[in-house]
């Protein structure tokens, strides 16, 4: 039976909507009762590991078309025939071309009135588009369902001629936009009304959707709006190293921070304040995270957004950097059964990753483990995960406290701030607990001294530290343009060695190619130094001992320095020498 036939037959999607698939297909005339049951027979013999639906195509019985309708209408969404469909050019241009070919989405209908886009779409899965649409461009949305051959054709159709819009034609739009132009100079005086009718200009959106897309594809970490006195600023962060974008004019700077906080559900209204906020999206499947953080400052709103992408984060403990001897050094700590186990290192250096590779390796059925963070970067199964809101008095001390009684078997308390909360952590270790948490010290003996600092007791150190891992993050040389060199006298002072020191070692480097933007570097990787407490280190604390002297005597029973794990990297061809100088430095012992 033709489609033509079965559009005809179709009957009300709400009397479809929840049933099985061979039940809608009877029901619109495709299939009878005996060949549903014949093919319920073949999927039972093949122990349900074929979907009914692939049944069905296999043996003939429906076309793909066919299919779709009748998991559209399984869902509760209308199939929608493109075949000889005539869509206005007004409407296709509502999505850009990269999010129609990103998203696999065509517009097909527009309602001014109700803001309402109509799109067709070939997987009933790919809801997320939907959302995502809806939060980019601000549409009200709502999705119909086609066969894939279809809406290749439509893409092919009515973006194939539509080269991927770049950065430079959207700001050459939007210097031609005379709505925008009427906003220059006029930073501090733009009423609400205005504000909400700057967030939903399209030039604006189209230019803030393409750096979304374009800073995820690139593998950004953050993304900067930066608003100056003569200039306004886009950079992206990759592997740790800022990169400018070409400028927007000045004056758009209020439209893209309202349309930032509209699409994080912020308050526009609020300009002298600082914000938080999130916004979730999907980009060809993968799960994105963007977290959202507008700070005031004398020129307008600085907007930088992290962003968090799920698929990319792998938390495990053999792809962080760390030698066969150190993952093992760190599972005999992760495994004790309770004390405390600091990662510390600058802000950015991958302390988060570290500490959830640890707890994936914990995560199982026999585990309870919670977490406290400020915020939460990872939303990991198996973990009860709790968000600080300080302006609420919700510390990370008085989530401690609570979280002693909901009986957990590990802690990871996001950070190290204050005496309450060392306290609490100490007394959590004592009572049997393994507790993870983060400092921001230089290197592992240092963090003994901030501790003291703090004002923590030394017996309370030594009955419950069991290690102190530091690290750092290292941009790995491009493995398409990795060249070999010999390194000169002035390179090799740099890192304290001697010609002789590095008789039979090979050095390399990138000379920068298409595929790492010409900068050398692709990717990043960690190197570690790692302290595990003994007897020795234990009387030194309780005597106070300089952190030199403690230094010294962990590299007596074994602690390599970050420095001399950054010279393994060097020698395995991993990184540069200027990247361990850079994160690196050498201690007079």
């Amino acid at each position: 039976m033709g489609k033509t036939g079965t559009i005809e037959k179709m009957p009300p999607v709400e009397q479809l909507r929840g049933r099985t698939l061979g039940r809608i297909l009877i029901k619109m005339g495709i299939l009878s009762r005996d060949k549903v049951h014949e093919c319920l027979k073949i999927q039972g013999q093949r122990q349900g590991k074929v979907q009914i639906g692939q049944i069905f195509i296999e043996l003939g019985l429906v076309d793909e078309a066919q299919l779709q309708m009748a998991l559209a209408a399984q869902r509760g969404m209308q199939y929608v025939s493109l075949d000889g469909l005539d869509i206005p050019a007004d409407v296709v241009e509502k999505v850009p071309a990269q999010m129609a070919k990103t998203y696999h989405i065509v517009p097909i209908e527009y309602s001014k009135g109700a803001n309402e886009l109509t799109v067709a779409i070939d997987n009933p899965e790919n809801f997320r588009a939907t959302d995502d649409l809806s939060t980019l461009m601000g549409f009200k949305v709502s999705a119909r369902i086609t066969d894939s051959d279809a809406l290749e054709k439509a893409l092919g159709k009515y973006y194939e001629t539509q080269q991927d819009e770049n950065i430079n034609e959207l700001i050459d739009e939007i210097q031609g936009d005379s709505f925008l132009a009427e906003f220059e100079g006029r930073n501090q005086s733009i009423d609400l009304d205005e504000l909400k009718e700057l967030s939903e200009s399209n030039p604006v959106k189209k230019l803030l959707n393409l750096v979304l897309l374009q800073a995820i594809r690139d593998k950004a970490s953050d993304i900067h709006f930066e608003p100056f006195e003569n200039e306004y600023k886009m950079r992206y962060r990759i592997d740790g190293v800022l990169y400018e974008m070409v400028p927007p004019p000045k004056y758009i700077a209020a439209a893209l921070s309202s349309r930032i906080k509209v699409m994080a559900d912020l308050d526009i209204a609020e300009r002298r304040l600082p914000q938080d906020g999130r916004i979730s999206l999907t980009v060809q499947s993968n799960p994105i995270d963007l977290r959202v953080s507008v700070l005031p400052t004398m020129f307008g709103e600085s907007v930088v957004l992290r962003v968090l992408d799920r698929s990319q984060a792998s938390f495990n403990l053999a792809e962080l950097g760390l030698t066969a001897e150190d993952r093992d050094l760190v599972r005999k700590l992760i495994h004790k059964p309770n004390g405390i186990i600091i990662v510390t290192g600058p802000t950015g250096c991958g302390k988060t990753t570290t500490l959830y590779s640890a707890l994936n390796e914990l995560n199982d059925i026999g585990t309870k483990i919670i977490t406290t963070e400020d915020p939460v970067e990872y939303d990991v199964d198996g973990l009860v995960q709790v968000q600080m809101k300080p302006d609420i008095g919700l510390t990370f001390a008085r989530c401690l406290r609570s979280i002693l009684r909901q009986d957990p078997d590990v802690i990871l308390v996001g950070e190290i701030r204050d005496l309450e909360t060392a306290q609490i952590s100490a007394q959590a270790s004592l009572t049997g607990h393994v507790v993870f948490t983060t400092l921001h010290t230089n290197d592992a003996p240092s963090s003994i001294a901030r501790l003291l600092d703090m004002g923590i007791e030394p017996f309370l150190i030594t009955a419950t530290l069991e290690g102190i891992v530091a690290q750092r993050l290292i941009r790995k040389i491009c493995e398409n343009c990795k060249t070999q060199f010999e390194p000169n006298e002035a390179q090799l002072m740099e890192l304290q060695l001697t010609p002789d020191d590095v008789k039979g070692k090979k050095f390399h480097y990138g000379r920068g190619c298409s595929r790492c933007n010409g900068t050398g570097y692709k990717g990043r990787t960690g190197i570690f130094e790692i302290m595990v407490f003994n007897d020795e280190i234990r009387d030194l604390v309780m005597n106070q001992a300089s952190t030199n002297v403690l230094r010294a005597a962990a590299q007596k029973v074994g602690m390599k320095l970050l420095r001399d794990n950054g010279l393994a990297v060097i020698y395995n061809g991993v990184t540069t020498i200027d990247e361990i100088v850079k994160e690196t430095m050498m201690e007079d012992v």
